[in-house]
């Protein structure tokens, strides 16, 4: 086998971009809970305590989420993946 066939493997590698595309999808989600959340809000179907609850528990994940990002050396902009022809994976803000 020589060394053009070989797969470069190293571990630290492995674990950054599985680290990247975890926390790919989990921003996604948390992208998609915010804006259900924020309809909710808008149709005044949440109690005040629920309201409260929500907003702490989506500021908490996005806190865990930035010290992740931080821990693994990536930016919120590396998250976002260019699915070609249709944009990006996720809006830009």
């Amino acid at each position: 086998m020589t060394g053009k066939n070989r797969l470069d493997l190293d571990p630290d590698t492995v674990e950054r971009d599985l680290v990247k595309l975890v926390l790919t999808v989990v921003e996604l989600l948390r992208q998609l809970m915010e804006r259900q959340a924020l309809r909710r809000f808008d149709t005044g179907e949440l109690t005040e305590d629920q309201e409260e609850r929500i907003g702490l528990t989506l500021m908490l994940l996005d806190d865990r989420m930035a010290e992740l990002r931080d821990r693994y050396g990536l930016r919120p902009e590396d998250l976002n993946l260019d699915l070609g022809p249709l944009g990006p994976l996720l809006p830009r803000e």
